[in-house]
């Protein structure tokens, strides 16, 4: 198993899906939702419903769970609220917007010790209380071959949680201030960049502090990082091609998870490098990303252990019921 490329994860299939009003503030890449919402909410039915059997059909293990909780619009980006570690580690997070937060669910905690082996449980969300927040793999974006936690400083990311998590976790914590061309903070750092085994894909220009940006390029790209460093412009991080990540097959083989919007915004000189070592796997969820999130934050990967399974079949979508409420 690839130490920075799950081969399994985690989907929520929304059925009342909706951008979130609660979230629109300080996320620049949401868009108002216009027209019917029965419509809406099936169009984004749909697009979770084939991003999973594309994942499935390259052999990656999707766990697909329903939800038709009208006070979650937001539940379709499992990745905020919890995120899994080499080791049987899993941890809980706590989130900005009160209507996110009955997004954690104790039936998907349950899977995960069911499916794989899964040590310790670390729950911050308790933090919520004392106004104090990191929205997992969204607010940051982990170096599991380095052990640094990449971060853009903002309200869903607060220090005093990070520095517990990386010390928790083992990893170094790598803060910085991030900005679009209008000077508006970026919001969550899997936004800005996508590290994958050979290369990254990152906004630099948007890291304000060009000390800061210079050994984040180090750090990924030099001597110590030894990754490909492909540079998005700001109208690539908008057309979402830094929400992408990277997932292993059943068979091995690389892919590179990415809405079909983000990967024809790529020139030709970034795909020909992401394509030495991954396949493209555009994912078509235009619905899904006017809630200011795209295929990565969709995808809560596991990095766990899995537990052996007598006459299982890997690479298969398994659904669950949505949770009562």
């Amino acid at each position: 198993m690839s130490v920075q490329a799950p081969g399994a994860v985690v989907m929520i299939r929304p059925h009342r899906f909706t951008p979130n009003p609660d979230t629109a503030a300080d996320n620049a890449f949401q868009v108002a939702a216009i027209g019917d919402p029965e419509e809406l909410a099936t169009r984004a039915f749909q697009e979770v419903t084939r991003a999973a059997e594309v994942l499935e059909a390259a052999g990656v293990a999707v766990h697909l769970f329903d939800d038709e909780d009208a006070t979650r619009p937001d539940s379709v980006f499992p990745n905020n609220w919890f995120s899994t570690h080499a080791g049987g580690r899993v941890a809980l997070y706590p989130m900005y917007a009160p209507s996110r937060r009955t997004e954690r669910r104790p039936d998907i905690v349950e899977m995960l010790k069911a499916r794989y082996r899964v040590q310790d449980v670390f729950d911050y969300s308790g933090l919520e209380y004392d106004n104090i927040f990191l929205e997992g793999t969204g607010a940051m974006v982990l170096d599991h071959l380095s052990r640094i936690a990449y971060t853009a400083r903002s309200r869903r990311a607060d220090p005093v949680v990070l520095e517990r998590f990386c010390t928790a976790f083992g990893y170094e914590p790598m803060a910085f201030d991030a900005a679009d061309r209008d000077g508006t903070p970026v919001y969550h750092t899997n936004v800005l960049m996508c590290i994958a085994s050979d290369f990254v894909l990152i906004g630099l220009s948007m890291i304000t502090d060009p000390d800061r940006r210079a050994e984040i390029t180090e750090r990924l790209g030099g001597r110590r990082g030894n990754r490909h460093v492909l540079e998005l412009s700001d109208q690539q991080i908008h057309d979402f091609a830094g929400n992408a990540i990277e997932l292993e097959g059943d068979d091995g083989r690389r892919f590179l998870a990415l809405s079909t919007r983000a990967a024809a915004s790529l020139t030709d000189q970034q795909r020909e490098v992401i394509e030495r070592s991954c396949t493209l796997l555009p994912l078509d969820v235009p619905t899904i990303e006017l809630a200011g999130g795209s295929v990565r934050c969709m995808l809560a990967s596991i990095h766990l252990d899995p537990r052996p399974r007598v006459g299982s079949v890997t690479g298969t979508v398994a659904q669950a019921p949505a949770a009562a409420h």
